[in-house]
């Protein structure tokens, strides 16, 4: 025979992850395509690649994306598009959140 059925207990640190899963935006689907693209809104894409318009976060993240995905062309960081210098932020606009829901 096997043991007693009981219920197995959940820890406060498991209960907090879960809530922080759940109500955290991780910038996936369409909630966080304005958010990737940047533009108007600005968001956590601020550098876009000259040749195929991909956008990256920092300097440093589009360096290594030039380097994987067009090896042959030389890396000039005079070339990289600074997409917030270019779009003006507008104080009455929100701006995209990282935090989802504050609901516990």
């Amino acid at each position: 025979m096997t043991g007693k059925a009981k219920p197995k207990k959940h820890t406060a640190k498991e209960i907090a992850a879960k809530v922080d899963a759940a109500t955290t935006s991780r910038g996936g689907g369409k909630a966080g395509l304005v958010d990737r693209l940047g533009g108007e809104k600005g968001g956590h894409a601020k550098y876009e690649c000259p040749h195929c318009k991909t956008t990256a976060p920092d300097i440093k993240t589009m360096e290594i994306h030039h380097e994987a995905k067009h090896p042959k062309i030389p890396y000039e960081e005079s070339k990289i598009i600074n997409k917030h210098a270019t779009v003006a932020a507008d104080p009455n606009k929100p701006r995209p959140g990282v935090r989802g829901s504050l609901k516990k």
